[in-house]
């Protein structure tokens, strides 16, 4: 394994090397259930590993039926000059412009990045409205929302994302101010935060319950630094985090980011990469709780490429999520791999 800098995040991102990764070849389960990504990146050097358009369709068409993709969030491709609060829409300028080519033809298949998640920074209070429509005009109607990461921890270790927000950063009065822009704009929020934080989700929940939030990487249970070791604890506050949140009914969850160097289970340290009965085992705990708590309707299975590549490859992946959806029902699996997707982010013309 290796450890790249990324000159546009500034962090230090762990990278799957490509020849460990091809260690592990498993043949395709379900082949034909129609699944919506709903949260991969794009990026190009300096961050490694590259993943733009070529890569994103080679995993598309690695065997499973990828039928639509939703990009998220990762500060690639700003305006480099104009007003500060603006550069984030050179993000979606950059993956309109991909998602052209799906429709094209240039890519397969063509609801590649059908919906797009970007950053706008909501502490701008109600003069963030101006960013949010230029993303929209940008989109050409594919933006259908923002993330602003909100993951804290007081230990510097702990750290998955460019920006180091400030604590408590959900339920700050001014932040509040520009989520309130959201809603009437028909525009989501994904929601990244750690296990710790879900109460925050929780509250800004019940104060716009007009609002379509989503909750990233099943809630960020943190098994690194000060919380390696102990899994049972951490299990049990994420848990309770996860059926408060779940209470709101304007909340869906992602099901996915386990595979991150985040969550501690080293699966990026073994010899061989891990197979879907390992990764399924592991992280049955939580991909469980999550569909008990919110149901199928208010869930969706994810990527969070080529993040967690960190660990397997995209067809192993979902490989293991089918294992963990092999007692639901058809209807059930639709929901849990593309119904759900389709209609938090408005793509369900990929389906037809």
């Amino acid at each position: 394994m290796t450890e790249t800098k990324s000159g546009t995040q500034g962090a230090i991102l762990p990278s799957a090397d490509p020849n460990w990764l091809a260690l592990r070849e498993e043949a395709i389960l379900e082949p034909d259930l129609p699944i919506i990504d709903p949260h991969h990146h794009l990026w190009d050097a300096p961050r490694s590993p590259r993943y733009l358009a070529g890569e994103l369709q080679r995993d598309a068409q690695a065997g499973h039926n990828i039928v639509g993709t939703v990009f998220a969030d990762c500060t690639e491709g700003y305006r480099t000059d104009g007003p500060e609060n603006m550069r984030p829409v050179g993000e979606t300028e950059f993956v309109t412009a991909i998602a052209d080519q799906c429709e094209a033809g240039v890519y397969r298949p063509a609801g590649l990045c059908a919906g797009i998640i970007s950053y706008a920074d909501l502490r701008e209070g109600e003069g963030v409205r101006a960013v949010l429509e230029a993303h929209i005009a940008a989109g050409k109607g594919r933006f259908k929302g923002i993330r602003q990461s909100t993951s804290w921890d007081p230990n510097p270790e702990i750290r998955t994302t460019m920006r180091t927000p400030p604590e408590g950063l959900l339920r700050d009065e001014q932040l509040r101010r520009g989520f309130a822009c959201l809603a009437p704009l028909g525009l989501t929020f994904d929601s990244w935060v750690y296990h710790h934080q879900l109460s925050d989700v929780a509250d800004l929940a019940a104060a716009f319950p007009d609002t379509a939030i989503v909750l990233d990487h099943v809630g960020g249970p943190v098994g690194i630094g000060p919380y390696a070791g102990r899994r049972d604890e951490v299990f049990a506050q994420w848990k309770a985090g996860i059926l408060e949140v779940a209470r709101h009914p304007n909340v869906s969850v992602k099901l996915g980011g386990l595979a991150m160097r985040l969550g501690g289970f080293g699966f990026h340290e073994r010899p061989v990469p891990p197979s879907s009965e390992d990764l399924a085992a592991a992280w049955r705990p939580y991909i469980e709780t999550c569909i008990e708590a919110f149901g199928p309707d208010r869930a969706m299975f994810e990527s969070n490429f080529p993040v967690d590549q960190l660990s397997c490859s995209y067809a192993v992946l979902w490989n293991g999520f089918k294992r963990l959806a092999a007692g639901a029902s058809a209807d059930e699996k639709a929901a849990l791999f593309s119904r759900t997707a389709a209609r938090v982010y408005g793509i369900g013309h990929v389906l037809r």
